[in-house]
């Protein structure tokens, strides 16, 4: 496929910094986090926010690890409205006090996503191994609500606490917000290391699909519903990314350009830095970007497929991890020959006991901060 075949990016995700309050046992962030004397400056990323919306990109997701330990962070929300793009925070709200959201207010970021570790303090607490999380988190909500911000509600599930998500879906009513996201953990980046205490059970997934489905319907018109599904437990793959370096891109801490979150786990791609390249080459000229873009790079049976421009044969990360072969059908396929192993393998996960494997932050944690 020629690099000209593609189509501009809607969306952005700015990875701040990797330095993050919480230890979260499934976080996707590379295995080598970026440390803070690495992150782009405030100009840096400035820059990159005009080419990116020189480029075409609407969206803007400000994330991380945790982007409020970002001092220059309302500096960074106005550079973007700056230049055209909605903004859009990804927190878990630790960081965060009522005078610094009335800042980001100020400084015109539009919309909040606020994540949740679980409906109570034990079970939040504990996965996110940050004491005292879970209150400052519902207080962040209010303080929110009160300034009056869109809200998306990002409930992260697994086994541990799948059976909390029709709690989950009343919290997010009771906090204003207008979407839920319910993410079941996908095993990427130190996820991996946690699969034997967070798969879920097939029933569990299920369990979870149904209750989605019922939600969706008798919320219409209150709430949105995105549903990332049990990818292991799945028949299909997740269209990841809408399709590799189709509709949008990843800029890391260092300013390395990803056409996915996880793309650096594929070992013969090298990847370009907006410190090196304007952010428009990388995109329609990169190597790293065209690998697997369209359907040309396809094997059998993707290459035959009738679904391989409706899940691009799935998530090429996953391949890589499951298969080692980041061109080969995503195991989670159904009509991959690697299914019913994978199958055999998710039911042993989900079967096994294991304590949770914390994630590790770069540099000292941030406390919470006191009003």
């Amino acid at each position: 496929m020629t690099t000209r075949k593609a189509k501009p990016p809607i969306a952005m995700l700015a990875e701040l910094t990797h330095r993050c309050p919480l230890a979260c046992p499934y976080c996707s962030n590379p295995l080598e986090l970026t440390r803070q004397e690495a992150e782009l400056s405030t100009d840096d990323w400035c820059r990159v926010f005009r080419e990116a919306a020189d480029l075409g990109v609407l969206q803007l997701h400000l994330s991380g690890g945790e982007p409020a330990t970002r001092r220059d962070l309302e500096d960074l929300v106005r550079a973007a409205r700056d230049a055209g793009l909605y903004t859009n925070l990804i927190t878990s709200g630790i960081g965060l006090t009522e005078r610094r959201l009335r800042a980001l207010d100020a400084a015109g970021l539009d919309h909040i996503q606020l994540s949740l570790q679980g409906t109570t303090p034990e079970m939040a607490d504990e996965i996110g191994g940050y004491r005292g999380g879970f209150a400052r988190k519902l207080q962040v909500a209010e303080w929110i609500r009160q300034i009056g911000f869109p809200l998306t509600l990002n409930a992260v599930l697994h086994r541990r606490n799948l059976h909390q998500l029709p709690r989950a879906l009343e919290m997010a009513l009771d906090m204003g917000a207008r979407r839920i996201e319910v993410a079941t953990v996908q095993f990427h980046g130190w996820a991996l290391k946690n699969r034997d205490a967070l798969m879920p059970t097939k029933a569990q997934a299920e369990e979870a699909t149904r209750i989605v489905a019922e939600a969706r319907a008798r919320l219409k018109g209150q709430l949105v519903i995105d549903y990332v599904p049990a990818d292991y437990h799945s028949d299909y793959p997740k269209r990841c990314m809408g399709g590799w370096g189709s509709t949008g891109l990843n800029v890391a801490p260092d300013g390395m350009v990803l056409p996915c979150h996880a793309a650096q786990t594929i070992p013969h791609l090298r990847f370009e830095t907006v410190r090196d390249r304007p952010l428009a080459a990388i995109w329609f000229e990169g190597a790293a970007f065209n690998a697997y873009r369209g359907t040309d790079w396809m094997q059998e049976p993707c290459a035959s497929c009738e679904r391989k421009t409706v899940d691009f044969g799935g998530c090429r990360c996953q391949a890589m991890a499951l298969a080692r072969d980041p061109a080969a059908t995503d195991p989670v396929c159904i009509k991959s020959p690697r299914h019913l192993d994978l199958r055999a393998r998710a039911d042993a996960h989900a079967a096994a006991e294991a304590p949770l494997t914390y994630r590790s932050a770069p540099g000292k944690p941030v406390a919470t901060p006191a009003e």
